[in-house]
């Protein structure tokens, strides 16, 4: 008998995620992608179908209640069930006033914390709905959850990336995850947590034209002395969601070229 195509939903639609939806397609697997800006989606969804993948797509803001709970539907009407969430929507909120505390703005703060944090808990509490109403697969489980945090949540760094909402957000995922991986463990559900340092995305924009920064790297990250691929992310997110981790839940990959132990 063929093993039915795993199906894989992926919040965000480029970067990290375009990166890993694209080699999931590749793989086989069949992805369904949301965030809130439509032509990101259309565009990865086209992409990835002219190369002979399956995606499909819903428009959502994922920090909307209402509109995360019309999303997951939309996945399982499309490809009737869910094997993998791995959620990579985020922002840096900078911009909206994040920094050191005593900077920090309280719109800074909420939108940080709302985006990064409150977004994957409406994501992670449909999706495992959806998840313990499944049969168990041929894997032995019912499904399985990637969070994605940043090295800042455990490992700061205080001259060009003090950014303590983004910090608070990811260190709250991985509290989150954990506690998470514990309870549903025996539900035959897995969760993990990917840590990335600085990666080449369109969120690090400001960091790629900072030769400061660029320079920095050099030593914070020594393994490549720049900003990592996002590709290098996708390919160790992939082995998470796969079966090949499949005894593996709770645990926080670090994908960081050296960031962690550099000082």
């Amino acid at each position: 008998m063929t093993t039915p195509q795993k199906v894989y939903f992926i919040t965000g639609s480029t970067g990290i995620a375009a990166a890993t939806s694209k080699l999931a397609a590749q793989a086989g697997v069949q992805v369904f992608i949301t965030s809130r800006t439509e032509s990101n989606c259309r565009a990865l969804a086209d992409e990835i179908t002219a190369l002979g993948g399956i995606c499909a797509y819903h428009v959502a803001e994922l920090t909307d209640e209402a509109a995360v709970r019309e999303a997951v539907p939309h996945c399982v009407s499309r490809f009737g069930r869910i094997d993998a969430l791995f959620n990579v929507a985020g922002i840096s909120g900078r911009r909206f006033g994040d920094g050191p505390i005593h900077e920090c703005t309280e719109a800074g703060w909420d939108i940080t914390l709302d985006t990064n944090a409150k977004s994957m808990f409406f994501m992670c509490r449909e999706v495992i709905q959806q998840m313990m109403e499944q049969p168990i697969s041929d894997n032995g489980l019912r499904g399985t959850v990637l969070n994605m945090a940043s090295v800042l949540g455990f490992s700061p760094q205080r001259k060009f990336f003090a950014t303590h909402a983004y910090a608070a957000s990811k260190g709250a995922i991985i509290g989150m995850s954990k506690s998470m991986a514990a309870y549903y463990a025996p539900h035959k559900i897995r969760v993990n947590v990917i840590a990335p340092s600085l990666i080449r995305t369109p969120m690090s924009q400001r960091a790629q034209e900072n030769p400061e920064i660029l320079e920095f790297m050099k030593e914070k990250q020594p393994l490549v002395e720049d900003l990592i691929d996002a590709e290098d992310v996708a390919r160790a997110a992939l082995f998470l969601l796969s079966d090949e981790s499949r005894v593996i839940t709770g645990d926080v990959l670090t994908v960081d070229a050296g960031w962690t132990v550099s000082g």
